[in-house]
């Protein structure tokens, strides 16, 4: 018998070529990724992670939006271990189920707003949206709408990556020609952005010109034909986009006029980022119909998404008893990822990490504000941990610097440097970290991220740039 081949560890050079000869990553840019790989990362703990050349770095960008209870937990690891060793997998189509997953849903139908009792586990973000565009579907069907199948959503949207909750998305840079997109079917709004409202128009004017956009766009199609409204309470990928006061409750009662199901996309906002498991009700005073949610669920342990959804959509649908809900994945409810995110939910819960973002995060943002006397600096927006850096070459007329200077990864590039990570998007630097962060920790962010802004702000200027 042949003795298994023993392979060693590789080095950080090794694995830097490894990944460089053989990984297709998302959104891959394939010029800069052929010549400059990647960065490796080989540990994680709290908030810090560290490469496989040994450099710390203070990670402002939490993952990507979802190491809300921080790395390296062994807690974490514990609960993961002990499922795997009871039940590592049990699938859960049809009339099967699993320990986990029935108490991890009870525990969300708890934590949710209204009547949202109901939950169809999925195997991320995107899954969650694409399955709540079907059950948008499935459920006016139900009701004998069968033609009122019609998406609205909006502009600098992100919901996904899958064929349908990315046609649903309409993010700059995320369409391109190579892609082919579900147009048909799906509306999309202007993106209530209050920083580059129309000149000359006040908060409220821009709120009322939003909600008339919305009621123009369902008598042009007619009500008949719009059946659900995709919404980030904040657009988080867009541009951590904070919508006017009252916006989303004015849009939410128009979905109710008029039999339009509101669907709060809460894939970033859940679970803690603005200190509330969700922020639908308690940040901006809407029950939402559907609510998606993964990220924070666990803490970004491993893979999971949730469609929470109402009371009222599980009766239409199951009215007749003969109906099949044919829609779910082979990992839904997935015994160890739902035991991972009943432990995450607990910590979240023990150590008061929702009293911690709520009080660390208004700290957060007040300190990140101060940076808007720089001449790059256009606007700090968000709300507790999630916050972003607008640069713009002009603060009077808001105009951002030419794409092709890159100045938003070129301050990460130099914070990276200076050992923090924040996400470049853009003409933003975009930051969401962990919900155990500290005063201390921000003080070191906000520091290090001014000085970044600063000699990226100097190279521009020799560079032949006019800023400020």
């Amino acid at each position: 018998m042949t003795a298994p081949l023993a392979l060693a560890r590789p080095d950080a050079d090794q694995l830097w070529e490894l990944d460089r000869q053989h990984l297709l990553h998302p959104w891959t840019n394939f010029g800069p990724f052929e010549r400059d790989g990647s960065l490796v990362i080989t540990r994680g703990e709290g908030c810090y992670l560290w490469d496989a050349q040994g450099r710390r770095y203070l990670d402002a960008v939490g993952g990507m939006w979802c190491t809300n209870v921080g790395l390296g937990r062994k807690d974490m690891a514990q609960a993961i271990a002990d499922q795997v060793e009871r039940l590592a997998f049990s699938n859960t189509f049809v009339d099967v189920t699993n320990d986990p997953s029935a108490r991890l849903a009870g525990k969300l139908a708890a934590l949710a707003p209204g009547d949202l009792n109901r939950v169809h586990f999925t195997t991320g973000g995107s899954t969650a949206v694409d399955t709540a565009a079907r059950m948008v579907w499935y459920w006016q069907s139900c009701m004998g709408r069968p033609d009122k199948t019609g998406i609205v959503a909006r502009d600098h949207s992100y919901h996904g990556s899958t064929y349908l909750s990315q046609s649903i998305g309409k993010r700059p840079g995320d369409r391109v020609e190579e892609f082919r997109y579900k147009e048909d079917g799906i509306w999309h709004l202007s993106v209530p952005d209050p920083y580059r409202r129309p000149d000359g128009m006040t908060e409220a004017a821009f709120c009322d010109h939003l909600v008339t956009e919305y009621e123009a766009l369902i008598a042009r199609v007619g009500a008949d034909r719009i059946g659900g409204f995709f919404a980030e309470p904040i657009q988080a990928s867009g541009g951590v986009i904070v919508p006017p006061k009252g916006y989303l409750r004015r849009m939410w009662e128009v979905c109710q006029k008029h039999d339009i199901l509101f669907i709060a996309d809460e894939v970033v906002t859940a679970f803690g980022r603005l200190g509330h498991w969700f922020a639908s009700e308690a940040e901006f005073g809407v029950v939402p119909d559907m609510i998606t949610c993964a990220k924070g669920l666990t803490s970004g342990y491993l893979p999971l998404g949730a469609l929470i959804f109402g009371d009222r959509i599980w009766e239409a649908m199951a009215a007749r008893g003969d109906r099949w809900f044919t829609s779910g994945f082979t990992y839904s409810g997935h015994p160890v990822a739902c035991a991972a995110a009943l432990k995450n939910i607990e910590i979240i819960e023990t150590e008061g990490l929702l009293e911690n973002a709520a009080t660390v995060g208004d700290y957060f943002l007040d300190r990140l504000q101060g940076l808007e006397s720089l001449p790059l600096v256009g606007q700090v927006r968000g709300r507790r941990l999630m916050v972003c850096v607008e640069n713009v070459a002009d603060k009077i007329t808001k105009a951002p610097l030419p794409d092709g200077v890159n100045e938003s990864k070129r301050i990460s590039d130099a914070a990276e440097a200076m050992g923090l990570m924040v996400r470049p998007i853009g003409h933003l630097n975009v930051m969401s970290p962990p919900l155990t962060i500290t005063k201390g920790q921000v003080d070191v962010v906000v520091d290090t991220l001014e000085r970044a802004i600063r000699k990226v702000t100097d190279e521009l200027v020799r560079e032949g740039h006019r800023i400020g």
